[in-house]
């Protein structure tokens, strides 16, 4: 029974971690007060704080683009097309531009590159385009990562992963981007130095949510066609278990890394792991198909968007209470919580980014 659970290396894992720098303190008496919506030229499935001055938004295939704004005005500072010419970087014979379909991105830990997956290609070749039911029987064509160079915030890599890429994250010691490949139940970890995929890990139906711990051995992978998170040691390549419960799908950590808080999408709720006891924690209900999450930097507070109920929670995390839902907007799937400023961004599927102070 003890190998489908985190053993003693995570404890020694968590012993050598050290806490982040905080910004802003999240106040549990403050509410959230939208103040500002940023429409145009969008259709936004997630959003991602650089943690240094800018957000991005990531707009699939709809507007086949990245968005990167000022963190503090708001203002659109690059839109990045997702067109890219594979002949150029040795993926096909053909000199057709071929377009992406940006889903999640992750910021390099030196802060000098945004990598974002792409949902599907389309260009020649590709006539295979996945979708959200599928398997790796299905034979959905593979897609890429991105790599933008903030510099020039210009595509300057691709990489080769799975079919559906969707969930991305860079290890804070800056040598792994591990992506969770939806149709291909695997993660691919690519190399940095190597500038490759140098492991590809099988993982069960529909691999999504990422976390990983701050001292980059351990990686949490959400199975959200299961009832489990599998935990992967990034030193061996070995996997092991922590049975969170029913549909997980995105995962955040605690700043100190001795907690774990995973949606549940089908059951609408956030629950917690503790990781030092390894032993479950509270669970609570936020509203109807709760999707993403992100934390507030001193660990204090959780912002959860809602999909089906068109809202957004604010969580405590010490006794795991509701504190606040507001009606977001119609479909919010994405959020990022930017640490500079403590504001709360919020991506809506139909067009909008909605942005809320915390204090």
């Amino acid at each position: 029974m003890h190998k489908h659970f985190v053993t003693l290396i995570l404890i020694t894992s968590l012993c050598a971690i050290a806490i982040p720098a905080q910004g802003e303190v999240v106040s549990p008496d403050s509410k959230m007060k939208l103040i500002k919506t940023i429409n145009g030229s969008i259709a936004p499935k997630s959003v991602r704080s650089s943690g240094d001055g800018v957000v991005s938004a990531h707009n699939m295939m709809y507007r086949h683009s990245v968005t990167v704004y000022d963190a503090k005005t708001f203002e659109l500072l690059h839109t990045v097309p997702d067109s890219v010419s594979l002949q150029s970087f040795g993926y096909s014979k053909s000199a057709s531009i071929f377009k992406g379909s940006p889903v999640e991105g992750t910021f390099s830990p030196d802060g000098k590159y945004l990598y974002v997956s792409n949902y599907a290609m389309y260009g020649p070749g590709y006539n295979k385009e996945g979708h959200d039911t599928c398997s790796p029987a299905s034979g959905f064509d593979k897609s890429f990562v991105y790599r933008i160079n903030r510099s020039s915030y210009e595509i300057d890599a691709i990489y080769l992963v799975g079919s559906v890429p969707k969930v991305v994250e860079a290890t804070p010691d800056n040598k792994y981007v591990l992506v969770a490949n939806w149709c291909s139940y695997t993660v691919s970890v690519i190399s940095v130095a190597a500038q490759k995929v140098v492991k590809t890990i099988k993982i069960g139906r529909y691999p999504r949510g990422i976390a990983i711990s701050n001292d980059s051995k351990l990686a949490y992978v959400a199975e959200m066609g299961g009832n489990r998170i599998h935990v992967i040691n990034l030193e061996d390549f070995t996997v092991t278990y922590i049975p969170i419960g029913s549909n997980p799908r995105a995962i955040v950590l605690s700043p100190d890394n001795t907690k774990m808080y995973v949606t549940m999408n089908l059951s609408g709720k956030v629950a917690s792991w503790d990781l030092v006891t390894n032993m479950a924690g509270k669970s609570v209900k936020t509203g109807e198909a709760a999707r993403s999450l992100a934390i507030s930097s001193d660990g204090s507070t959780m912002f959860v968007v809602n999909f089906k109920s068109n809202t957004m929670s604010k969580v405590r995390t010490s006794d795991m209470k509701v504190l606040e839902t507001i009606k977001a907007c119609k479909e919010p799937i994405g959020v990022t919580y930017d640490t500079p400023t403590g504001n709360t961004w919020v991506a809506c599927y139909k067009g909008q980014i909605k942005i809320y102070s915390n204090n």
